[in-house]
């Protein structure tokens, strides 16, 4: 970990993954503020050692870094420029030459264009889209896929280390962090959904699922996604983590690029309706491995 002097650190969205960044900055010794539409929970971080700001532009002029942490692009902007563009967001309140890290995955084209708007208001930034899960956000273990100039990185480069173990730089300008994080998220979605046929398909053969789980958690065709994913549907628990309306949006952001240079993704195409079809049968505020649930005839594990 570096040895940089501590910063005053702002951090927007305390859910799955930035309560653990959170507290990552703080155990690297920063003066964390945070905000976070859910009141108690920037109070219970602020209990543990931090400061709860009332308004983006209290965080933004506190702050030499802000970290967003949320859902997507539409929110980004919130946080940046305020409802409607209204100037009540934190942008307008950031001192010259602070830095904003945007942690969402977005289209690397918008995150381009961001790049340009915040140079504008004399603002560095950091495309920084983020990957791991909460376990590993909360041990400072998670990856970081960042592209920035060097002056961003030279202003909060050990603010990066400190969330995360792998912080790769993949390039001098916004843009390339958000194409790989979106490939990532191909494998992800893809992934995810070919667990629950599997999955599915095992059950409507009447293979027991806990030992179908134990041989393939131990066999080739083992994934990570598997692994993790097909435990929730195993304990019938179904909690999001990751919501279904995450692949939603993600493979739809997948296809969106691909689309762009003409390029054919049958494999996400297939993962991206399988997650539409769990979302629209009531399914998109559940954990991702609810896809499994768009299967018929099968009898799912009960909650345990």
């Amino acid at each position: 970990m570096s040895t940089s002097p501590a910063l005053n650190v702002g951090l927007i969205g305390l859910g799955a993954m930035g309560s653990g960044m959170a507290a990552s900055l703080r155990r690297a010794g920063h003066a964390v503020h945070v905000l976070d539409v859910r009141h108690d929970v920037a109070q219970a971080f602020v209990r543990d050692g931090g400061v709860a700001c009332s308004s983006l532009a209290e965080l933004g002029a506190a702050c030499d870094v802000v970290v967003s942490v949320v859902v997507n692009a539409a929110q980004t902007e919130e946080v940046l420029f305020g409802k409607d563009a209204d100037g009540s967001g934190c942008a307008a309140a950031m001192k010259h030459g602070s830095v904003f890290v945007m942690c969402s995955t977005v289209d690397p084209n918008w995150s381009v264009a961001l790049e340009a708007r915040l140079e504008q208001l004399g603002l560095l930034y950091v495309d920084a889209p983020i990957s791991g899960g909460a376990a590993k956000a909360a041990s400072g273990e998670m990856t970081m896929m960042t592209a920035a100039k060097p002056e961003a990185y030279a202003k909060c480069e050990a603010l990066l280390h400190a969330m995360a173990a792998k912080v790769y730089k993949l390039g001098d300008s916004a843009g390339a962090g958000s194409k790989v994080k979106i490939i990532n998220q191909l494998l992800a979605g893809v992934h995810i959904a070919a667990a629950a046929e599997a999955m599915a398909l095992g059950l409507r053969e009447g293979v027991a699922p806990d030992a179908l789980y134990e041989v393939i958690t131990h066999s080739a065709g083992n994934s990570w996604m598997f692994e993790n994913r097909m435990a929730h549907v195993l304990a019938g628990d179904y909690t999001p983590l990751s919501a279904v309306d995450i692949f939603v949006k993600d493979l739809g952001l997948v296809l969106d690029m691909a689309r762009a240079s003409k390029f054919p993704l049958p494999l996400s195409s297939t993962a991206h309706q399988m997650f539409m079809q769990a979302s629209t049968a009531g399914f998109a505020r559940e954990d991702d491995s609810a896809v499994i649930k768009i299967f018929p005839g099968i009898e799912l594990p009960a909650k345990s």
